[in-house]
């Protein structure tokens, strides 16, 4: 169970983290004489993910917690070995989790930088 909500609460940290980064982003280059409308809707909808990302972040913190109590009730029932290798299974199941996502963003950048060049030149090709 502690697995699940480890991938889980990992996934609503990058998932969250990404959404404000877009909405930042959006923030940033917004033009010089934007709508209030959509300066204020793009505030509003940081100050919500900020909301989220700080709730995630307190549900990481007690995951940790339980994280530790788990270990330590293995740690009465484990050899030292297999032990150590569950204590390097729960740190890579985070890092492949965080590395996974990184690999979906990067893919999901080249489809849409190929479709933007495919869209590119086809006008050319109607020459």
């Amino acid at each position: 169970m502690f697995i699940g909500d480890l991938d889980k609460v990992v996934n609503l940290l990058l998932s969250l983290s990404g959404r404000l980064a877009r909405v930042e982003n959006a923030l940033n280059n917004l033009d010089e004489s934007p709508s209030p409308g959509d300066r204020q809707s793009l505030l509003e909808k940081q100050r919500v993910l900020t909301q989220q990302h700080e709730d995630a972040k307190e549900l990481k913190e007690n995951l940790d917690r339980r994280e530790r109590i788990v270990f330590d009730i293995l740690a009465s029932y484990l050899n030292e070995e297999s032990l150590a290798d569950y204590e390097h299974f729960v740190k890579m199941k985070s890092a492949l989790i965080i590395e996974q996502r990184e690999l979906e963003d990067k893919i999901h950048l080249g489809e849409e930088q190929l479709k933007c060049l495919f869209d590119s030149l086809q006008p050319e090709r109607g020459k």
